[in-house]
């Protein structure tokens, strides 16, 4: 089943699958989780057992939501790096007055036998190989946004989760606010009220964020850091290179774009009900920032469909974003009106070329649950869940073939049946790569 054909059979609005509403900075589990779980086949299950694996930044978060659920035990945490681990360890045995186990090494963990599932929120480039590891292993996944390093990752992650017909969802919570907000755009873009949208915009803006340029080091004593690199090249150690700032070097992730765009990209394609695109052209560059760091600090991609065009826009230095929405949005313009939206909130201007807001639509929408109440959920049920790893590579891969564009200067076509891109080797080449001794795909 292609891309689009699969987004258009998935109608998450209307649907009656399980609920969804995320804690985005909050956490709603306390508000919401009520909604899910009192039919036998949602206590199927009685407890949960998890591991989580890459226990940062981002990682702690998630792991403080899903530590929140009484029906939730961590069993083991796994981290490169010894203070991460020591810190989840600490959070797991406060929360549940339980220690649990910490792993090193990721293959360790996928050897228990006590795991229902595992949470992933690694560096983008081991996001392929522990999903797709802990999928054969019979575990089910819940993996952090972009799903992948490259289009080609995506696709064995895809093809794993279907081999092993396992449960899995891509972290991109915003997807399920608790203000529906997502679901309530979608909804009105649908409903045929802006008339036929011709444009959709998306952006992400931000102050000038500039990481120095320290010099190459010793990794930190506490830091496997060739293990860190995984399947990615051997580099010298540099404080960018590893831990949040890995967003920003082609070897671990595609910038700016990548780690935000799965988010805001979300909404434009739920609403368009599309996939991935049938070409990109990007242009950009470096023009602001004069640290180590590689992707750019500007970018423009323009995404082609059968009937109406998309833009990314990504921007360093200037957060002001269009409509007083704030640094990240997206607007759909139609021959009728315009609806503009951030993460929270959304307005309709009326058509005729004037900016006068108009009254939104009263809409009924069904009751929803946190993004990660919804994985568990699905994990009783067995029921697909509404972000799972498929629709979660055909935002990602959109991602993929704008920045396959830029740094090709090209424009990237793809072929949705042969699923690959054509017509240009160089841009094949970027379609995935080749892994370091000795991880393979």
């Amino acid at each position: 089943m292609t891309g689009e054909n699969e987004m258009k059979r998935r109608d998450f609005i209307g649907g009656t699958g399980a609920a969804i509403a995320a804690g985005f900075g909050t956490s709603y589990s306390r508000i919401l989780a009520q909604s899910e779980g009192s039919t036998p086949a949602t206590q199927a299950i009685n407890k949960i057992t998890l591991g989580h694996i890459g226990v940062g930044q981002r990682g702690t978060s998630v792991l403080k939501e899903f530590l929140e659920y009484g029906d939730v035990e961590v069993a083991a945490v796994c981290d490169v790096d010894s203070e991460h681990r020591g810190r989840a360890i600490d959070l797991v045995e406060k929360a549940k007055q339980k220690k649990p186990e910490g792993y090193s090494d990721f293959r360790k963990l996928l050897e228990r036998k006590d795991l229902d599932a595992v949470v992933i929120a690694t560096p983008d480039h081991w996001h392929a190989l522990t999903t797709i590891m802990a999928c054969d292993s019979g575990r089910d996944v819940y993996v952090e946004k972009p799903l992948s390093h490259n289009i080609i990752e995506g696709q064995k992650m895809v093809e794993a989760a279907k081999r092993n017909k396992r449960i899995t969802q891509m972290g991109t919570q915003i997807h399920n606010h608790p203000s529906q907000n997502y679901a309530r755009v979608a909804k009105t873009v649908q409903s045929g009220i802006l008339g036929k949208i011709q444009k959709v915009r998306c952006w992400k803006c931000d102050e000038t964020q500039d990481l120095g340029n320290p010099p190459d080091a010793d990794a930190p004593s506490t830091l496997d850091y060739d293990f860190w690199l995984g399947p990615a090249p051997r580099r010298a150690y540099n404080p960018n290179r590893s831990h949040f700032n890995f967003r920003f070097f082609w070897d671990y992730a595609g910038g700016k774009f990548s780690d935000f765009g799965c988010h805001i990209m979300d909404v434009a394609l739920w609403s368009m009900n599309v996939g991935t695109a049938k070409s990109a052209v990007a242009a950009g560059g470096r023009f602001v920032t004069t640290d180590n760091s590689e992707t750019p600090d500007t970018l423009e991609v323009a995404f082609e469909y059968p009937n109406f065009t998309m833009a990314f826009d990504v921007r360093v230095g200037n957060a002001l974003g269009y409509y007083g929405m704030g640094g990240i949005g997206c607007i759909f313009e139609g021959t009728e009106g315009t609806l503009v939206t951030n993460y929270e909130t959304h307005k309709i201007f009326a058509g005729g070329g004037k900016e006068k807001e108009i009254e939104k639509p009263t809409l009924e929408l069904p009751p929803r649950v946190a993004h990660s109440r919804e994985f568990l959920g699905s994990i009783k049920s067995r029921k697909r869940a509404s972000c799972d790893i498929e629709y979660g590579h055909s935002i990602t891969r959109n991602i993929h073939l704008g920045n396959i564009a830029y740094r090709t200067g090209t424009k990237v076509v793809w072929n949705e049946e042969k699923q690959t891109i054509v017509g240009s080797p160089e841009a094949v080449a970027l379609m995935g790569r080749e892994y370091r001794k000795p991880w393979s795909l």
